[in-house]
């Protein structure tokens, strides 16, 4: 990982909003810790363990999911985040129910739930605020989470809070892949949503969701569960 950063990498990403200069600077803050990850290799191998604890996730979403309408909506969001004693201002809520609705159609689904849980997870993971509460109630998703957090940290190599396409390319390059260059290519036009050049924490988690396979499979286990 000893590449020269280049010109492209020093490009300086402008957060938009409040939300996302704070995910930065929680990003950044965690990022002067390191990371445990070796290599792109290390990262796939833990897919199949990730997947499992994300699905973990599906418990919480329905206990707060009132009406179960497979949604979770503001009122229903502000009420999870009271019962697992999040403290977070209205505002801040307002903000991250906007960030993660990314179909904007003024709810929550599955998915999203799960990246709008670990944008909290980053965001209060050096805060005295964290609460037993939080701990007690989604014990096997913090592993998960810190998990995804950590690869975040090994792909964003000059650790400014975005991984740009060059350092995507460095690290599936150092897997040692006849086809790297075009493995990441397409990794990272998958997390690229806004095609910018340059990839924040929220989208690296959206697409890390469909590379688990948490997108393609949560339909399929709801019918199948109808059905029995």
């Amino acid at each position: 990982m000893g590449s020269a950063v280049t010109k492209s990498d020093a490009q300086e990403w402008v957060p938009e909003t409040k939300l996302e200069a704070k995910i930065k600077e929680a990003m950044q803050r965690r990022e002067s810790k390191g990371t445990t990850m070796k290599s792109f290799n290390s990262i796939i191998l833990k897919f199949p363990k990730i997947d499992e604890g994300l699905r973990n996730c599906k418990a919480i979403f329905q206990e707060f999911d009132e009406d179960s309408n497979g949604s979770i909506d503001h009122s229903e969001l502000k009420n999870c985040f009271r019962k697992l004693e999040i403290l977070f201002e209205e505002e801040e809520i307002n903000d991250l129910f906007q960030a993660c609705d990314i179909n904007e159609d003024m709810e929550i689904a599955f998915t999203e739930f799960i990246v709008l849980l670990c944008l909290v997870y980053l965001l209060k993971e050096d805060s005295s605020t964290l609460q037993k509460k939080w701990r007690l109630g989604m014990p096997k998703l913090e592993p998960t989470f810190e998990t995804l957090v950590d690869t975040f940290v090994f792909l964003d190599e000059n650790k400014d809070g975005h991984v740009s396409r060059e350092e995507m390319f460095r690290a599936i390059d150092e897997s040692g892949e006849r086809s790297s260059g075009r493995i990441a290519m397409k990794r990272f036009e998958e997390m690229d949503w806004d095609k910018n050049g340059m990839v924040n924490f929220k989208e690296f988690l959206f697409a890390f969701t469909q590379w688990v396979g948490i997108d393609e499979n949560e339909d399929d286990d709801d019918d199948n569960n109808d059905k029995a």
